[in-house]
């Protein structure tokens, strides 16, 4: 098969490693917030995650730099298009008429 379409096949699948990884830590914390040993939470998520993204690389590089590189940029594009999924939304703020005046 060609490279380019391997590239392109590569840094789809770091985007898709990037979402288990991220949206997996998003879980964890919300549910680590709630449970009586979110140490442990945190922990065992920590090791899945890392174990299944290094897994993950070493299967979708196949020795190759360059499907690595891709893998990597895609991973990066699933981290920033997770930060912004997730981030918190500001409500609209009310003006308050007894505030002082600058």
């Amino acid at each position: 098969m060609n490279e380019g379409p391997m590239l392109a096949l590569a840094g789809l699948a770091g985007a898709g490693i990037g979402a288990m990884f991220f949206g997996g830590l998003w879980w964890t914390l919300r549910k680590a917030l709630t449970s009586q040993r979110a140490w442990l939470w945190i922990a065992s998520s920590l090791l899945l995650r890392m174990g299944l993204t290094l897994l993950g690389f070493y299967f979708v590089a196949a020795g190759h730099w360059q499907r690595m590189i891709a893998c990597l940029l895609g991973f990066g594009v699933s981290r920033a298009a997770t930060t912004w999924a997730t981030r918190p939304r500001a409500k609209p703020s009310r003006e308050v008429s007894h505030a002082t005046q600058p």
